[in-house]
């Protein structure tokens, strides 16, 4: 049974939430979202984001109007946002970016023109940029990007048609080299989260069509296991969308918003251990798309995007464990 399976982490998450669950009301919905510090620059869209430390950083993205080069802070612990140095490449939207030992990583995407394979390091201790060996792979945009195991990979997205190729990123030498055994789809705008040295991927689109297909990469082995489809037959729950975001807490992973017939709200949670998903409480912010996250030890925030030609500032900060209010 897969129960017999799980860590103790996770059988401890799965009690806690059991018991939060039996001693409240039948009405209360436990997972409440709280709204922080808004954007302090122009509202936006598929931008990237990453985190070094206990700061998040935004860079980049489209306004409606214009490709955008900016790049900011945000403290969580303070709850505000500093302006850093502009990212000094092509002003771009539907970028990658990653942490790796300590500084962050930033590259491919759309101009306007043309998709773009550029690739760019940001140090924090200077505030400064550094260009690097170019991406591997064809210039596109709308791919994926982590880190596991201390290598930067990149995968997937649209260079003219949807693509399932992921390279690995060296950072010590500046090298990339072609990583293989990856059988899922192609696809692009997928979303994908880390636990534990392993990357979680799933979604996106590919011909038109929702990918249902969610697989696992094993950072240290360098093996991709396909999981339990996101609208298996034998499940009551269907993930399927383009364009969302996803995050990390607690050993969980989280997939929020998006485009699915529409805008979405929906937060859903992955529990490793089970290879199972549920639904948790909608996004309380408006609903949308290519919006962006930060994912830290205690905290998680989801922010910016779009719905339709109107675009977020946003921010806001989900709490796993704390009943649900609509008024804060």
């Amino acid at each position: 049974m897969k129960l017999k399976k799980m860590s103790l982490r996770g059988l401890l998450m799965l009690l806690l939430v059991i018991i939060i669950s039996c001693s409240s009301d039948d009405d209360t919905e436990i997972g409440n979202w709280v709204e922080s510090s808004s954007f302090d620059g122009e509202a936006r869209g598929n931008s990237v984001s990453f985190v070094i430390g206990d700061k998040g950083y935004l860079v980049s993205g489209y306004d409606g109007d214009d490709y955008l080069n900016d790049l900011w802070e945000y403290n969580k612990e303070g709850d505000y946002w500093v302006k850093k140095a502009d990212f000094p490449g092509k002003a771009r939207s539907g970028a990658v970016g990653f942490e790796l030992n300590g500084k962050g990583y930033f590259g491919t995407g759309y101009d306007g023109d043309d998709e773009l394979n550029d690739f760019w390091c940001y140090n924090p201790s200077n505030d400064t940029w550094t260009q690097k060996a170019d991406f591997a792979g064809t210039a596109r945009y709308g791919a994926v990007g982590f880190s596991v195991n201390n290598k930067g990979y990149i995968g997937t997205g649209y260079d003219g048609s949807e693509l399932k190729d992921f390279y690995q990123y060296d950072d010590i030498l500046d090298e990339w080299t072609q990583s293989v055994g990856f059988g899922g789809d192609k696809r692009k705008d997928a979303v994908v989260f880390v636990i534990d040295d392993k990357a979680y991927m799933g979604t996106g689109l590919r011909n038109g069509a929702y990918q249902d297909d969610f697989y696992v990469f094993d950072g240290i082995t360098q093996v991709w296991t396909r999981l339990t489809d996101l609208n298996d037959d034998d499940s009551d729950y269907a993930v399927l969308l383009s364009n969302g975001v996803s995050f990390t807490m607690d050993g969980l992973g989280y997939v929020a918003t998006g485009e699915s017939s529409g805008v979405s709200s929906n937060l859903w949670v992955y529990y490793p251990d089970l290879d199972e998903w549920d639904e948790n409480t909608d996004f309380e912010g408006s609903s949308r798309q290519d919006a962006v996250s930060f994912s830290f030890s205690d905290k998680a925030f989801v922010l910016m995007g779009r719905s339709g030609s109107y675009y977020f500032d946003d921010n806001w900060e989900y709490r796993p464990l704390e009943e649900y209010n609509e008024d804060d």
